[in-house]
């Protein structure tokens, strides 16, 4: 009831903001202008995640496939300021997400992880996390992970304000927003985090 109570107020209150990036997303990006991918959530169950489109789509042979080369300047602020978030505010409405967990990653990625790395599904998936306010992006595999099997373990009401406090102030401070050397953040592959990504 709380997600739902505090996704509905900010929702409305960032209707405003949501308009304009709407707009700019439309005269830089065309349409659509939400980005919509399937994540699996709680138990792995599958649904449409849904976000402010930051990259323009795959041409290969072009030279436009990399996420570098797709990712343009309105998205690179969009996804520093976080604003390419707000509509999954939705997610949190319909019931999908919270607005604090393990953030939902792709769908090829279930069969990646180990059985330990599998406990990040026990839980809905979030808009912010424990991982995401301890370095986000910046993060290696390895560190993200374990932040997000030791959120489902440590889980709390004090918790959760915690994060969403800790939140505000990095998307103020727009750090860990990428990975070194990347765009975004290196793509996750199989026994990974249980070395080093770097």
């Amino acid at each position: 009831m709380l997600d739902l109570l505090l996704a509905l107020i900010l929702f409305i209150l960032t209707v405003p903001v949501q308009c304009v990036v709407a707009v700019l997303v439309v005269i830089t990006l065309g349409r659509p202008i939400l980005f919509r991918q399937p994540r699996p959530g709680v138990n792995g169950e599958i649904f449409t995640l849904v976000k402010f489109r930051t990259m323009r789509p795959a041409q290969r042979g072009e030279g436009v496939d990399s996420d570098a080369a797709r990712l343009t300047r309105l998205g690179k602020f969009l996804r520093a300021t976080s604003l390419d978030e707000l509509p999954t505010l939705l997610n949190v409405i319909r019931g999908d997400m919270s607005l604090v967990g393990p953030r939902p990653l792709l769908e090829s990625y279930l069969t990646r992880y180990t059985a330990e790395e599998m406990r990040r599904h026990e839980v809905k998936p979030g808009v912010t996390g424990l991982a995401q306010v301890s370095g986000r992006n910046s993060l290696s595999w390895t560190d993200k992970l374990a932040l997000d099997v030791k959120y489902v373990e440590t889980r709390s009401f004090a918790l959760d304000l915690k994060i969403l406090c800790r939140t505000v102030s990095r998307v103020i401070s727009r750090s860990g927003v990428t990975a070194d050397g990347h765009a975004t953040m290196k793509e996750f592959r199989a026994g990974e985090s249980e070395g080093d990504t770097q």
